[in-house]
C-alpha cells in the first residue's frame, strides 16, 4: 500500500523552477525509498536571503547516491553515523555523505553520471565527479574508514554514514551557511521532514547505536527519539572531521577513535 503524502510545510518552494527529468527507476530498496520521498517533499521548501542558492544532490546526483545506497545501505549494523548536511565539494558534487571526489571513486566504488541543478552559484558549480577541488570532511572520513577497514566491505558490515540533511545552503558570496543557522521558520519545517526521515532510517537500518558527527547530529538523533518510541538505541557523537573545527586539525581519526571506543565501539 503506498504511503500517504505528508503535508508540507507552508510557503515552501526552492527558490528555483525544477526542472524535466526522467522518472527514475523503480527501487525495490527501502532506503532509495526515503532519499526519494525526503526529496520531493524539501524541494517545495524555500529559504530567503542570506540564502541565495540551494542544491539537493538527492535530486541531481541521484543516479551515485543511490548506487551508494544500493550497496551499502543494509538492516543490523552496529552503528549509524550521522553527518549534518552536504559540503560544497563532498555530497554537492557526488551524492555521497562526505563524498569526496577521490574517495568515492577509488575507495567506495561509486561513481555515475550527475546532472545539473536548474540554477548554480556562479562561485561552487556543479562538477560532479570532474570536481578537483576536495573536501577535507570526507578525506577524513573516508581515508580512516579505508585505513582501519581496508575495503568498504569491512566498514559497511559494521557502520553506514548518512546526512541528517541532504541540502546545501550557499550566501552569495559562496559561503556555505549551515541549517542550525537558518532562521526558526525555515529551521523547524526542514527539521520535521528531516527527522521524520531520519526515523524512517534507524527503523530500516536497526542500528545497535546512534553516532553523530558533531553535537548537531546527535540533537537530530534525539529529536527523532522524540518522534518515535521504538528508538530507544544509545546515542552519542564524536568529534565533526571539519576543518573549520581546531580539534579536528589535531589528528581527527585518533580522536574519533577513541570517541567510538569511549561509546562502545570497540575498533
Amino acid at each position: 500500500m503506498a504511503r500517504p503524502k505528508r503535508p508540507v510545510p507552508p510557503g515552501s518552494e526552492l527558490p528555483f523552477a525544477r526542472p524535466e527529468r526522467r522518472a527514475p527507476p523503480p527501487s525495490d530498496h527501502p532506503g532509495i525509498a526515503i532519499a526519494r520521498e525526503l526529496s520531493a517533499d524539501l524541494g517545495r521548501m524555500r529559504f530567503a536571503a542570506p540564502v541565495a542558492q540551494v542544491y539537493n544532490p538527492l535530486d541531481y546526483a541521484r543516479a551515485p547516491g543511490e548506487l551508494y545506497i544500493e550497496r551499502f545501505a543494509r538492516p543490523g549494523i552496529e552503528a549509524l553515523l550521522l553527518g549534518m548536511n552536504p559540503g560544497p565539494f563532498g555530497m554537492v558534487q557526488t551524492g555521497v555523505p562526505f563524498g569526496e571526489v577521490r574517495a568515492v571513486r577509488e575507495f567506495l566504488g561509486v561513481e555515475a553520471p550527475v546532472e545539473r541543478p536548474p540554477q548554480e552559484h556562479p562561485r561552487r558549480p556543479i562538477e560532479g565527479f570532474a570536481c578537483r577541488r576536495s573536501e577535507v570532511s570526507g578525506q577524513r572520513v573516508w581515508g580512516w574508514a579505508q585505513q582501519r577497514f581496508g575495503t568498504p566491505e569491512r566498514f559497511f558490515a559494521r557502520f553506514f554514514v548518512w546526512n541528517w540533511c541532504p541540502l546545501a545552503f550557499l550566501e552569495a558570496s559562496g559561503k556555505n551557511r549551515t541549517p542550525d543557522k537558518l532562521p526558526s521558520a525555515e529551521r523547524e519545517p526542514l527539521e520535521a521532514l528531516c527527522d521524520q526521515a531520519l526515523s524512517r532510517w534507524i527503523a530500516y537500518l536497526c542500528p545497535q547505536r546512534l553516532i553523530g558527527f558533531g553535537k548537531v547530529a546527535e540533537a537530530a538523533f534525539q529529536r527523532a527519539r522524540a518522534l518515535d518510541a521504538r528508538i530507544t538505541q544509545p546515542i552519542g557523537s564524536i568529534l565533526h572531521p571539519s576543518p573549520a573545527n581546531p580539534a579536528a586539525n589535531r589528528g581527527w581519526a585518533a580522536a574519533a577513535e577513541a570517541q567510538l571506543a569511549a561509546l562502545g565501539v570497540p575498533l
